[in-house]
């Protein structure tokens, strides 16, 4: 991997106000919170009402980072908005939240890799910093799932919830961010995990046209606990860095059954994983820089932490990447 000249700068992140418990999904579907702790690991998780959405969400979070650490985004100079759930087919997410902050000389695009999408959107952000195409760039992760999902769908409406995390990534030739990346997919998997749009086949196959999210969990499962310990191991072979030295590893919080088992499959140690998945559910391209805001806040990550992010899901897509946390 060519010599990073990108640094993560600056963090934020928004999540609805409204929660939907196990409980409350206990009075909509059959199924009960033992069900879905004992299977998932969640509790909760967050609903956008009805006229907000995934501009919205991204917004918010990008005002928390700006408040946060008191940057100014007037001179971003790229936007690249990670999402499967855009509040249009155009125009895109990132053009709306150039209007939204008044940016006026900047670039725009949204990026769907589904829930490997802020990943993908960090490592384009490093590229295009790296190459000198661009010196700051905003990348969102962001969702509204819910507006989706089946909610007469047991086996998926407990999952998905909605949410948003934003960093800015900013040229710096002395204390890069980033160290390593792989990247993969797999399409021919394409219909375990999908959701209709103008096509209703893939690979020959005819898809349920609901116009919700659909998976075969099953082997979503399977997939990505074979996939993702691979993965890590290939991200780990471009350094020097054994895996035993990463101090937090970051999956897509899709399920914790998932990660525990891609944990014990790798052999790094779950109580140094951070994911988001418990308050807030599977928010796909959310879910890891969710899990990262948590893990600033919380005290847990620090500067200087070598962390290892893994996005997996949708595609079927996945990346992984090795930072040097900077904040």
């Amino acid at each position: 991997m060519f010599k990073s000249k990108a640094r993560i700068t600056a963090i934020g992140s928004y999540v609805p106000k409204r929660r939907l418990t196990n409980y409350d999904l206990e009075e909509i579907v059959e199924t009960t919170d033992e069900w879905i702790v004992k299977r998932t690991g969640i509790k909760e998780r967050r609903i956008a009402h009805e006229e907000e959405f995934t501009s919205d969400i991204s917004y918010k979070a990008v005002k928390n980072l700006m408040e946060r650490y008191d940057q100014s985004v007037d001179d971003v100079d790229m936007i690249i908005v990670c999402t499967l759930t855009p509040d249009f087919k155009t125009p895109s997410v990132a053009s709306l939240i150039q209007a939204k902050l008044g940016i006026k000389n900047t670039g725009a695009i949204d990026l769907n890799a589904a829930c490997a999408g802020f990943t993908y959107g960090l490592h384009i952000a490093n590229g295009l910093i790296t190459s000198g195409l661009n010196k700051k760039i905003l990348v969102i992760g962001a969702e509204t799932l819910s507006k989706i999902t089946d909610y007469k769908d047991r086996t998926t409406c407990v999952l998905f919830g909605d949410g948003g995390g934003a960093v800015l990534v900013e040229y710096d030739e002395q204390q890069p961010s980033f160290i390593s990346s792989y990247l993969g997919s797999e399409g021919e998997g394409g219909n375990k995990l999908y959701c209709t749009n103008l096509s209703k086949r893939i690979n020959g196959e005819d898809l349920i046209d609901s116009g919700y999210i659909v998976q075969n969990g099953r082997e979503v499962y399977k997939w990505a606990v074979t996939t993702v310990p691979k993965g890590m191991q290939s991200v780990m072979k471009n350094t020097s860095i054994d895996l035993k030295d990463v101090d937090w590893f970051v999956p897509h919080s899709a399920n914790l059954r998932m990660i525990e088992s891609i944990c014990e499959k790798s052999g790094f140690p779950i109580e140094r994983t951070l994911y988001s998945l418990v308050h807030y559910g599977n928010t796909s391209s959310a879910t890891i820089p969710l899990a990262l805001d948590k893990g600033v806040l919380e005290g847990k990550l620090r500067k200087g932490n070598k962390v290892l992010l893994y996005g997996f899901g949708g595609g079927l897509a996945h990346a992984g990447l090795l930072i040097n946390w900077t904040l």
